[in-house]
């Protein structure tokens, strides 16, 4: 059986590991605390989910997903990830990770931090664009009509195969939006972050039900995106 291995489990990890169990999938959880912080949530996930530290979430997974704030990227392990598909949940809040100029000055985006950080392994941008509530909400069957779409952003293009099986195990198909300098375009503040998944467009995320989205409405988010200016 796969195996996914999760380094962080707050909400969207947590979100994460719950569609792969249910998805018939074997989940390593880990995050900065230690594996008896998780004691609650793998007795809930069942028999299929065990707490490990973050190291051996990395060694245990097929796929492996980082889902920490970005001011802790330089954290994760990087030799247990050698050779490995690392999904990256990240996104950039100045406010929570402080000034990082690189960013603020467009000559990377976060997802490029995290792969030059993990030389050894190949870096996909992904959930990061969709709230945890309707990751939960949003997932369905392969085949279903009403199959929402997640972007995906890489440099390797095995990697973002492993990627799209992954999503579409955990229900949902991907939409490549090219290479990791291309990943600003469903970062915060652009018209694919988050928006599409909205049922009442206005609300607060965590006040909307969730609406699918599909490959088509999501294309047209990632062109219609417009890089912000460097600060």
């Amino acid at each position: 059986m796969a195996t996914l291995g999760l380094i962080g489990s707050g909400n969207i990890g947590s979100t994460l590991a719950r569609l792969a169990v249910n998805a018939g999938l074997d989940v390593v959880l880990s995050n900065s605390r230690g594996p008896q912080t998780l004691a609650d949530l793998v007795a809930e996930l069942g028999p299929h989910a065990r707490a490990a530290t973050p190291a051996e979430a990395a060694e245990a997974g097929d796929w492996v997903v980082v889902t920490v704030p970005l001011k802790n990227y330089l954290q994760i392990p990087a030799a247990p990830l050698t050779g490995r598909t690392v999904l990256d949940t990240n996104n950039y809040y100045p406010e929570r990770d402080s000034r990082i100029p690189s960013l603020d000055a467009q000559q990377s985006t976060s997802s490029e931090l995290l792969q030059r950080h993990l030389a050894g392994s190949e870096v996909v941008k992904a959930f990061n664009n969709i709230y945890f509530g309707h990751l939960t909400a949003l997932a369905r069957p392969a085949g279903a009509a009403d199959r929402t779409a997640l972007p995906i952003a890489g440099d390797d293009p095995a990697a973002k195969d492993r990627a799209r099986t992954l999503l579409d195990a955990l229900g949902f198909d991907a939409v490549d939006a090219g290479s990791l300098a291309e990943g600003w375009r469903f970062q915060p503040d652009t018209p694919a972050y988050g928006l599409p998944y909205l049922a009442e467009p206005g609300l607060p995320f965590n006040e909307d039900p969730g609406s699918p989205a599909d490959a088509a409405a999501i294309r047209a988010a990632l062109d219609a995106a417009k890089r912000p200016s460097a600060l």
